[in-house]
């Protein structure tokens, strides 16, 4: 069941970055409660309509609410708040993104719950942080993870809008990241006995992903410069295209190593003692007329082609730009274990992996993501409330 087997957390998670944080503790084998409002519940089950989809699937809510538990509380009612604080007294960890202010109005902010569960820990996710002037401010990972942290800006050439992320990338690092801390706090109480809150944002997710290029102008003083492919500065990491059209990479950090072998594959080994290339200062120099020569030679053949021809040297590292198509079929993207089976109606279905694999305490998902509020009657008898006490809860609306 995974090294998370005997952890009970419960979620209070919107949209993504709450949910695959608990979605992750759900993989490494934690029972996960997951708290919805009545009506719609979580809104990113509203994924599929937004998406167009009018089939009877879900894949981005499914794919973070798996193997989790759903309960419909009605927070608003102050019997349905008592249900939910007695859940969270139950639990080794409270997961949310809800914001702060409004927790607080609710008395589900961290001063209150650690007061009445000691050992509880509280993951908390923002879009701005806990401190400071916007500390409230509602966000999406576009807005904090991808604008405001600077990585749209230097994903972006000179004179180009800024590029669109992908759906949840922000989202979903930051709820890596609190999965993390989490896992770490939980340790910690192992040897101390104590729970605590711990808290990351998608700001500060954002800071650190694009932190080689802030701990370099930290120290310098100045940043680095944006990318464009028709003057790298290391010609020999750069994308260049096959006669099909088809994107793929060159790898070659290291001059000394690699500026050889790409002379070779090319067909051009005098260029490793060429006076225009010899050295990374000298391509550098010459980088416009290098990457212009070997675009030419790059569109002569397919990248299947090429591909043979790299294997036959040893130090020559690239790789293909993949869609979508490319990925799924990807033997070693399968090897790695990128994708895992999920239990459906006594079948599977195939979604993408959580990034970790625990050799010692295997994981593997239990089922797939739950109707709203289907496990709101299991969880209240595991509560000792009767068949009767429940109807009269669902008659009131304070469950669904």
């Amino acid at each position: 069941m995974g090294p998370m087997e005997g952890v009970r957390v419960i979620e209070m998670g919107v949209w993504v970055a709450g949910p695959a944080a608990g979605g992750i503790l759900a993989d490494w084998g934690a029972d996960v409660v997951k708290i919805e409002p009545p009506g719609i519940g979580d809104p990113s089950r509203l994924f599929a309509s937004m998406l167009g989809s009018d089939l009877p699937f879900n894949p981005p809510f499914e794919m973070d609410n798996r193997s989790k538990r759903s309960v419909v509380l009605d927070l608003a009612t102050e019997e349905g708040r008592e249900l939910g604080l007695e859940l969270i007294d139950s639990a080794d960890v409270f997961v949310t993104n809800v914001r702060q202010a409004g927790l607080a109005r609710i008395g589900f902010d961290p001063s209150r719950l650690l007061q009445r569960n000691p050992r509880l820990v509280y993951g908390a996710i923002t879009g701005f942080g806990l401190e400071g002037p916007d500390k409230d401010k509602a966000a999406y990972d576009i807005a904090s993870f991808w604008a405001r942290s600077g990585i749209a800006h230097m994903l972006t050439k000179p004179g180009d809008p800024p590029p669109f992320q992908r759906g949840g990338m922000g989202d979903h690092n930051t709820g890596l990241a609190a999965a993390g801390a989490i896992s770490a706090a939980l340790f910690s109480r192992e040897r101390t006995g104590k729970g605590q809150l711990v808290s990351t944002s998608l700001l500060r997710e954002g800071v650190y992903t694009l932190s080689f290029d802030l701990a370099t102008a930290l120290r310098f003083g100045v940043g680095l410069q944006v990318a464009d492919r028709s003057s790298m500065g290391n010609p020999c990491i750069n994308n260049y295209q096959d006669k099909d059209g088809r994107w793929f990479w060159i790898v070659g950090l290291e001059g000394a190593r690699h500026w050889p072998p790409l002379c070779r594959v090319a067909g051009h080994p005098e260029w490793i003692d060429d006076p225009r290339f010899a050295t990374p200062k000298d391509r550098a120099q010459n980088a416009t007329l290098l990457i212009g020569l070997l675009d030419e030679i790059f569109s002569t053949r397919s990248r299947a082609e090429w591909a043979e021809v790299f294997a036959a040297e040893k130090d020559m590292w690239w790789a293909p730009v993949q869609n979508l198509e490319e990925v799924m079929a990807d033997e070693q993207v399968i090897a790695s274990g990128g994708f895992c089976e999920v239990p459906d109606s006594g079948t599977t279905t195939l979604f993408p992996a959580s990034p970790a694999d625990f050799h010692g305490t295997p994981w593997e998902p239990r089922w797939m993501a739950p109707d709203h509020g289907q496990h709101t009657d299991e969880v209240l008898r595991e509560m000792g409330r009767t068949e009767e006490t429940i109807a009269a809860l669902r008659a009131s609306g304070v469950v669904e």
